[in-house]
Formats: structure tokens, C-alpha cells, sequence
């Protein structure tokens, strides 16, 4: 579920006059993460936001073996959890809104690289525990062999007859912001799901919503005709399958940017290795890294992104209603309702 490139254009790439930070680890912790010699991660593979260029180079630069289990957010803290002394995981990558909860649960330990003040504060947790490395925002991506009236809007799909396919909204950050999404365009905010929710409702009653997951293998196969995808899952699995095939748009009418972030495991059996995999993904080679995988760097201000990557992402334009987050507390509260309300407002029209 989750991707990104490995050989950074260093050449190519403008640091701001302020920024210092393309050097090396600190000798301490990499020799630490040296000695331990692996890391392993959780909802961090290969195919998403690139990921795959930044295990490579640390494999390279550094000698880190590196494995990867996909798994949603929720799975991850309940892993993390789950497995203590007997940990299998040292880091993982969560959506925004389960690093307070991963933190609340006391399965993370706190890093902050050298460029954290870099971090924009509504991005971070004030002690270390997590921070957005990258942010995306809600698209639809649509299957033009199958789909002829497209959609630019949550009000355009509405009418179409195509089928709509978000996702597990209960587990996966990216459906459950695809749901707060609709909530902003129909009205709704942070406090108040109830239109996002009344609007799944429709669809399911229609016969129009699909809870497969919207990944590369269900979209190449033709299992989906419109998916509700971040903006840099979309833009990938387009490229990677077809670009002629598929196009990638921002809802007109309103959409939701957010993010993901690591969280490091406190019982994890290599600390060091998944400090210095932070610390690297918040370097400027991993951050390019990350853009690569069609994902906005949260320190995006601080660098010059190569042209070649500037050229695969959407114009500006298609995000002027798209809005960070306006009250993270509140959504906090009401992602973990979520679940629930989507059963007694959208599942129940499934069955019908």
C-alpha cells in the first residue's frame, strides 16, 4: 500500500541559504545503527511514496538490511502493542491522526533529527514521538476506459454511474480522510461528519460503493473505476500503470490535505537503526526521495525539488479547496467514532 526513488540528483537540487543538513548522521548514532544492522518496518513498502529509494539508500550509504510488512495504521500501534519484548517491527508509518493515538497507546520513543525545527509545529509532536514526513491530499483517481463522464467533483460523482471503491474507512487513514473529505465539501467539518457520512449512505444505497482496496493490483485488473486515493497513491499507480488510462483530479468542491508520520516502536530490538531511518527520511535526499513518490516533503519550503519531479505532480491550481485539517483534536475524537458511524449510516445501506 505504501512508495518512492534511490539515487539522489544531488546536483540538481537548490538548498535554502539556511539549511545545513546533507551531511552525515551524527557518528554516534550511526555507528549504534551500524552495530544493530537491520531495521524493519511496518506500512512501509517499496511501492509507496517511494519508500523503496530510501531503504536502498540506507542499505548503501549505511549497510542497514531492511524488511517490510504492509499493514494498515491501525494494525501497526495494535502490532506494536501486541508483540513487546518479542518486537518484529522498529518503525513504522502512520497516518496523521494515529500518532497521538500510537503515543496515547505508549508503544512509540521519541527522535528528533536535525532539521525538526524545519518541521512546521502543527506537524510534530512537541516531544519527539511523530512527525509528518510527508503530506497527501484526498483525489479520485478514474479508470477512463471505464468511466466516460468524469468526475471533478464530490457533487459530479454523486451523479455518475460508475461504482466508487474507498476502502476499509475502520483501519486505513486514507479512506477514513476520503470520508472527512466529503464531509468538508457537503458542509461538514471535524465535529460534524454527519453530511460526509449521509453521502456514503447514498452511494451504498445506490449500489454504487465498493469497499475493495484501491491499490495498484484491484486498479489494473479494472476492479475499480473510480478510487478515493491520496494524490501521491494516485499519481503513482497511474504512472506505473498506465498514464493514458487513468487520470488523477483534486474534488473541486473540497478536499482534505494530511499526512503521514513515522512512529518509531519503544520496544522495537533496533532503536538506533530506526532513529537514523528518521533521521534520513527528514534529510534532504529524503525528502527528495519522498517527492519522487509523488508526496509533498513536509519541509518542501526548505528545499528545490528537481524539475523531473516537479513534472509528475498535479498544478497548484487543483488545490485551491483542498484545507489541512482545521481542528486535529476534534477529528481525533471523531476518527475513532468513525468506524461505528460508518456501520450504522453507510454499511447498513449495503445490505439493502
Amino acid at each position: 500500500m505504501k512508495q518512492l526513488f534511490a539515487s539522489v540528483l544531488t546536483s540538481a537540487l537548490v538548498l535554502s541559504a539556511s539549511s545545513a543538513f546533507a551531511a552525515e548522521p551524527p557518528a554516534e548514532l550511526l555507528k549504534a545503527a551500524q552495530a544493530e544492522g537491520t531495521v524493519n518496518s511496518v506500512g512501509m513498502p517499496d511501492d509507496w511514496a517511494n519508500w523503496k529509494d530510501t531503504w536502498n539508500d540506507l542499505s548503501t550509504k549505511y549497510g542497514l538490511k531492511h524488511s517490510d510488512t504492509d499493514m494498515s495504521s491501525a494494525q501497526e500501534i495494535a502490532k506494536f502493542l501486541a508483540e513487546k519484548d518479542n518486537a518484529s517491527a522498529d518503525i513504522g508509518d502512520v497516518g496523521a491522526a494515529f500518532g497521538p493515538v500510537a503515543v496515547q497507546k505508549g508503544v512509540t520513543q521519541p527522535y528528533k533529527p536535525p532539521t525538526w525545527d524545519q518541521v512546521p509545529d502543527w506537524a510534530k509532536d512537541k516531544d519527539g514521538m511523530w512527525a509528518l514526513a510527508y503530506t497527501g491530499t484526498i483525489a479520485f483517481i478514474i479508470d477512463k476506459s471505464q468511466v466516460k463522464d468524469e468526475p471533478h467533483s464530490w457533487a459530479d460523482l454523486l451523479k455518475g454511474k460508475y461504482k466508487v471503491t474507498i476502502g476499509d474507512v475502520s483501519t486505513a487513514a486514507q479512506a477514513a480522510n476520503g470520508v472527512l473529505a466529503a464531509t468538508y465539501a457537503m458542509g461538514g467539518n471535524e465535529q460534524n461528519l454527519k453530511p460526509g457520512l449521509e453521502y456514503f449512505g447514498k452511494l451504498a444505497k445506490a449500489g454504487r460503493l465498493s469497499l475493495t482496496n484501491p491499490v495498484i493490483a484491484s486498479l489494473e485488473k479494472g476492479e475499480v473505476q473510480v478510487g478515493v486515493v491520496w494524490d501521491f497513491n494516485g499519481l503513482n499507480y497511474r504512472d506505473k500503470i498506465d498514464k493514458t488510462r487513468f487520470d488523477v483530479v483534486i474534488p473541486s468542491d473540497g478536499s482534505i490535505t494530511s499526512g503521514y508520520t513515522t512512529i518509531i516502536n519503544k520496544f522495537g530490538k533496533h532503536p538506533n537503526a530506526a532513529k537514523l531511518a528518521r533521521e534520513y527520511i527528514f534529510s534532504d535526499a529524503g525528502q527528495i526521495n519522498l517527492a519522487r513518490g509523488y508526496a509533498r516533503p513536509i519541509r518542501a519550503d526548505h528545499i528545490t525539488l528537481p524539475d523531473d519531479v516537479k513534472s509528475k505532480l498535479l498544478p497548484s491550481s487543483e488545490y485551491k479547496n483542498a484545507h489541512p485539517i482545521a481542528d486535529p483534536a476534534a477529528w481525533d475524537k471523531s476518527a475513532k467514532t468513525l468506524p461505528r458511524l460508518w456501520q450504522e449510516n453507510v454499511m447498513i445501506n449495503m445490505q439493502q
